[in-house]
Formats: structure tokens, sequence, C-alpha cells
């Protein structure tokens, strides 16, 4: 019932930015933690940030760089990707959590979206 749709990828170089949103639509519980999570080929998926109420948590190689937000009317999640680096290439997905608690597992997560390429070019 619950579909994601990200949207905003793309090709930049080196220290570009780019902004990532994706949408909500139908059923979803109020104040769910939303998280974005991305791969790379070859590797496993892998968390990236979170927001649950007004807390926010990143991984540690995008912290000061990537800032997640949102907006509830409509449910939206953003992912604001500034000073980007080639290793941040990867596919990049949105998904809701099934609570507002929130987690840095793909496990946590009950809702995701079909995921959008990010490259990023020396």
């Amino acid at each position: 019932q619950v579909q994601l749709v990200e949207s905003g990828g793309g090709l930049v170089q080196t220290g570009g930015s780019l902004r990532l949103s994706c949408a909500a639509s139908g059923r979803t519980f109020s104040n769910v933690a939303m998280g974005w999570f991305r791969q790379a080929p070859k590797k496993e998926r892998e968390f990236v940030a979170r927001i649950s109420w007004s807390t926010r948590y990143y991984a540690d190689s995008v912290k000061g760089r990537f800032t997640i937000s949102r907006d509830n009317a409509p449910n939206t999640v953003y992912l604001q990707m500034n000073s980007l680096k080639p290793e941040d290439t990867a596919v990049y997905y949105c998904a809701a959590a099934g609570s507002s608690h929130g987690s840095d597992s793909t496990s946590g997560y009950d809702y995701w979206g079909q995921g959008t390429q990010v490259t990023v070019s020396s």
C-alpha cells in the first residue's frame, strides 16, 4: 500500500551537490522513522542517514556533508548531499520504518523505494 519514489540523482563532479527527494504515497504511520541507504556495485546496502521526530543520524562517512530533512504534507524526505566524493557513487534508496524509533539496519524498515543513481566523477 505504501509506495516510495526517489528522485534527484544524477551525475556530478567531485565537490558538487545533489538533493535527493523521496515521495511517499499510500497509508503511512505518523512520525515514522525515515532513512536513506545506498548500495554500490559489489557492496552491501549501507546506512546513510535517518530521521526520527527531529533527531537525525548519519553514517560517519557522510557527517558534515549530507543533511536529511522531511516534510509531512505531503510525506517527503530529502537528502541534501554536498561536497560529493567518488566514493559516494551508489544507488540511493529511501526507506520507511514501521515505527518512530528508526534503525541503522535494513531490517528496521518496512518499505523501500526503487532507488536513484548517484554518480560522482573525479
